[in-house]
């Protein structure tokens, strides 16, 4: 008997909160072979290549931890919010960072996830946490929100 959406949903959190540079090979149990994930900075086409993204990712990452807030399920597709914390020697000068974003997830009939993509600011994330670029664009957002 497969499982219900809500527990996919449920396991799928459980798991990327748990999800470091030690356990990328149980990606499988997630996501199907065929798996397209998208996110701001990425396409990627597959498990494989989708494991060795998340290894690449997690290879300097001190810490990172979700909390998933709103869950919203409807046939095979499902939605959730979710605030990342996220610690890298090289963004914002090592110290802990905060990213709040969205996940839509396309189920398969096997309950694995066949479509992730994630909605969340780049700029938040990645390019204002970096040494130079980011204090331009904080320059430019002041300029812009007057």
């Amino acid at each position: 008997m497969a499982a219900t959406a809500d527990e996919r949903l449920e396991a799928f959190c459980a798991f990327f909160n748990k999800l470091d540079k030690s356990c990328t090979t149980e990606l499988y149990r997630f996501y199907t072979p065929d798996v397209l994930f998208i996110d701001p900075l990425h396409r990627i086409e597959g498990a494989r290549a989708l494991e060795g993204y998340f290894a690449t990712l997690y290879e300097n990452v001190t810490a990172c931890r979700f909390t998933f807030h709103e869950r919203q399920i409807s046939g095979d597709q499902a939605f959730t919010t979710w605030t990342m914390s996220l610690t890298h020697p090289r963004l914002d000068g090592g110290r802990e960072i905060q990213v709040d974003g969205c996940s839509h997830l396309t189920f398969a009939e096997d309950g694995r996830v066949v479509r992730h993509r994630d909605y969340f600011d780049a700029g938040a994330l990645l390019y204002e946490r970096l040494p130079l670029l980011g204090g331009a664009i904080r320059l430019v957002k002041k300029r812009i929100d007057g």
